[in-house]
């Protein structure tokens, strides 16, 4: 039976990884996707959620078992694997973390009146400031629970002003009109893809929350992650549906706040600015975090300074974004660019369960193998299907 305290660690780590993917794109992607699709857009979401716990649960219990970091576990599987994982990962982060900066200086542009600039750099400081804390891990724990409660409860509100068709959501999640292969893609990408499902498994590696024995509540708390941001995606969903059904027309310049306010008018956009800061806050902590996560093991000096290479990465991304302005369009693609990174991720860590060195008495579940399989081999289909469609052939 799992102590409370250990609970309290997993439950923080299932709320790292829902903040981490509920950012400022998740947002743009929800929305921009509800547009194309409309109802449609449900059985999108209901795949992506079946393919995310299924690629949250081999890598969470693999590495759990593995008790070494995603990178480690590569390069046993094969010399210089992990660096390669590290690597694309890591870059994945970094830009990701751009759109996290800008997004929560829009936040606060909103809110405050203050520039996205000035916003950008008052939200570095304030995550900057988590790290600096003696007692880091438990302050991101409470931080990310505490953001993620608020993001749901907010989309909530939205969702059930904007009065959304749910019969017509309902039949389409099961009965689609409409599909498309980059929207799975950039969907699952968003969630689990990139750095974005090692940052629950890598906070239980520091927390040590690993083991066999650990096994059902790592299990609890992997599906716990997907669950609540899938909340999340099913709220901005149906709120976006609710706004589109009844002809409001999204600016295609900011999309999610547009469902926000034509949703709830002056309110609606404040409540937008506090969405959009908590899901930029938030995701800055958690993409920080597990990208430096990737590399700390490389060397005896980056894991002395893990702390500072952190702050560090804080400062540059907010530093590219001050110089290169915000990266509206770069959001979506660095949603599919995760998807991209995701099969590979996962198919190293279905060789590991499978390698005893790594796993050693662990025996992994066959029908939780071959699932995963279909989610590496589905996600690269996608991945060229996606691609097919963004060249237009």
């Amino acid at each position: 039976m799992t102590k409370k305290s250990n609970w309290s660690v997993l439950l923080g780590a299932a709320f790292l990884m829902a903040s981490s993917a509920i950012g400022p794109g998740f947002l743009t992607q929800t929305a921009v996707f509800t547009a194309q699709l409309g109802a449609s857009f449900g059985f999108v979401i209901l795949l992506s959620i079946l393919l995310d716990a299924i690629a949250q649960l081999n890598i969470w219990r693999i590495i759990a078992v593995a008790d070494k970091p995603a990178q480690d576990i590569a390069n046993k599987v094969f010399p210089g694997l992990g660096y390669f994982l590290s690597f694309l990962v890591f870059l994945g982060g970094m830009a990701f973390n751009v759109g996290n900066i800008a997004g929560a200086g829009l936040g606060l542009n909103v809110l405050f009146g203050v520039s996205v600039s000035q916003g950008a750099a008052m939200s570095a400081i304030i995550a900057i400031g988590i790290f600096i804390y003696k007692e880091a891990g438990k302050v991101m724990d409470t931080f990310a629970k505490t953001m993620g409660l608020l993001k749901i409860s907010l989309a909530l509100f939205i969702a059930y002003i904007s009065k959304p068709p749910l019969a017509e959501a309902a039949l389409r999640a099961v009965n689609p009109t409409h599909f498309s292969f980059t929207a799975v893609l950039t969907i699952v990408g968003g969630t689990v893809g990139g750095y974005i499902t090692f940052s629950g498994a890598h906070r239980l590696l520091d927390a040590r929350q690993t083991g066999i024995a650990n096994l059902p509540a790592i299990n609890k708390g992997a599906l716990s992650a997907i669950g609540l941001a899938s909340t999340m995606r099913l709220l901005l969903f149906i709120a976006a549906l609710g706004v589109v059904s009844a002809g409001g027309k999204l600016n295609p310049d900011n999309p999610a706040a547009s469902v926000f306010q034509l949703a709830s008018g002056a309110l609606g956009y404040k409540i937008f600015g506090l969405v959009i800061w908590s899901a930029g806050i938030s995701s800055v902590v958690g993409s920080a975090y597990t990208s430096v996560s990737f590399i700390k093991s490389f060397h005896p000096v980056i894991l002395k300074f893990n702390r500072e290479i952190i702050i560090a990465f804080i400062i540059v991304s907010c530093i590219i974004f001050e110089i290169i302005g915000k990266p509206v369009k770069t959001l979506l693609t660095v949603g599919a660019i995760n998807g991209f990174i995701l099969p590979i991720a996962l198919g190293v860590m279905l060789v590991a369960a499978y390698r005893s060195k790594i796993v050693f008495a662990y025996k992994q579940p066959l029908w939780l193998t071959i699932l995963g399989v279909v989610v590496v081999v589905a996600m690269t289909y996608m991945s060229c299907g996606a691609i097919v469609q963004m060249l237009g052939y």
